[in-house]
């Protein structure tokens, strides 16, 4: 194998499929980096067993050929490297010598044939989603994914058609964020549990493409063209994301996940429309005190008025009142400031609208600029004054 690139291009490609690398590897292999010239561009590939990536760039190959190397090795010689261009090569069947007008460097490979064998998706479904839309999808959802995989469906981002909609929802059991993304002549069979990581490193890989097109006017328009679609297809068992010339390949959850609809609660008692970024700051400067108990915010809501406040705790206590829109009864409800400040930092809008119940259902918000989302927040024992 012989070639020779844009270091520019390569550094890049190494960068994108070494999200799919675990720091905590079952086989050693699997901190390596498979490259494979053939015809005009070098593929580069990744993978945890779990989740796999692979992509793709031009370049002036002379000898066709592959080898798989450390991660760590080949991108410590394209980070620190100011030359223009590389060219690669083996030598010694399992070497790659890496070189460039100013740098000479040999690292230890292994063969080709000893890297795991990344599977395609057999293909039982498939469509396309613009990027946008899909972004605002994951911002909004994909944090309310379970951290732990005790429950591995709750570990997962939930897919579903419905009618003209495709439904993005997680929950964690304590927050649950759904968001409907229109799909005119979508699929209505459609239902699978994703990785909420392999949604995590989607999003990563469409924010370096749109990186990777700055200071490059002659490509733009391409690259612009390339992540204005994901192209999505799925087995069973496997789902398959494509962005321009990289794809990320992974195992879906298999389970069930929960029948969330029936824990939204059907009728609201208190509407409130309140500024995003005042009472984003208010929960901040309270979360100071509120985490020392179950990070506990109380919220009576009055007219016009909502107070909050922090249990007493040994470091003091904190209050906090804001004018706002408040329409329906005087109402009560204790919510965690944790949960609260992460759906707060993801909102893209100006105001949010929350519907309470009573301190005994959850409390449910939406965004008066983005009809699409809906989060929801268990409730916490409201604390005795």
């Amino acid at each position: 194998m012989k070639f020779s690139s844009p270091t520019s291009e390569l550094l890049n490609s190494l960068h994108l499929v070494s999200r799919a690398i675990s720091n905590q590897q079952a086989l050693p292999i699997l901190g390596n980096i498979l490259i494979e010239a053939e015809g005009k561009r070098c593929t580069v590939s990744a993978t945890d067993l779990e989740l796999s990536i692979i992509t793709s760039f031009e370049a002036n190959i002379e000898n066709e050929g592959s080898i798989t190397v450390p991660a760590k090795a080949i991108l410590n010689f394209a980070q620190y490297n100011t030359d223009d261009e590389v060219l690669l090569e083996t030598s010694e069947g399992t070497q790659l010598k890496c070189t460039s007008a100013h740098a000479k460097t040999i690292i230890a490979g292994e063969a080709a044939s000893e890297y795991p064998t990344i599977s395609p998706v057999e293909k039982e479904e498939s469509f396309s989603i613009e990027s946008g839309p899909l972004i605002n999808a994951l911002n909004m959802v994909t944090f309310a994914s379970a951290k732990s995989t005790l429950r591995p469906v709750l570990s997962g981002v939930y897919l579903r058609a419905e009618k003209d909609n495709l439904i993005f929802v997680a929950t964690d059991s304590y927050r649950l964020s759904e968001y409907r993304v229109p799909m005119k002549g979508g699929k209505t069979d459609l239902s699978c549990i994703i990785p909420a990581k392999v949604l995590e490193e989607l999003k990563g890989i469409i924010g370096s493409r749109k990186e990777e097109r700055k200071g490059n006017e002659e490509k733009e328009e391409k690259k612009e063209a390339d992540i204005r679609k994901v192209e999505i297809a799925m087995s069973s068992q496997q789902i398959e994301l494509n962005v321009g010339p990289t794809k990320l390949l992974s195992r879906l959850i298999e389970g069930k996940f929960p029948d969330y609809q029936q824990i939204i609660p059907k009728e609201t008692k208190t509407k409130v429309i309140i500024s995003t970024k005042e009472l984003t700051t208010v929960i901040k400067r309270m979360h100071y005190f509120a985490k020392e108990i179950n990070n506990n915010l109380t919220f009576g809501f009055a007219k016009n008025k909502v107070y909050i406040t922090t249990p007493q705790t040994q470091m003091g206590k904190d209050e906090a009142d804001l004018d706002v829109s408040v329409d329906g009864n005087a109402n009560k409800i204790a919510l965690s400031s944790s949960y609260l400040l992460d759906f707060l930092t993801h909102v893209t809008g100006d105001e949010v609208e929350v519907h309470v119940t009573d301190s005994m259902h959850p409390a449910v918000f939406h965004i008066p600029s983005d009809d699409q989302c809906l989060h929801l927040v268990m409730p916490l024992r409201l604390q005795e004054d």
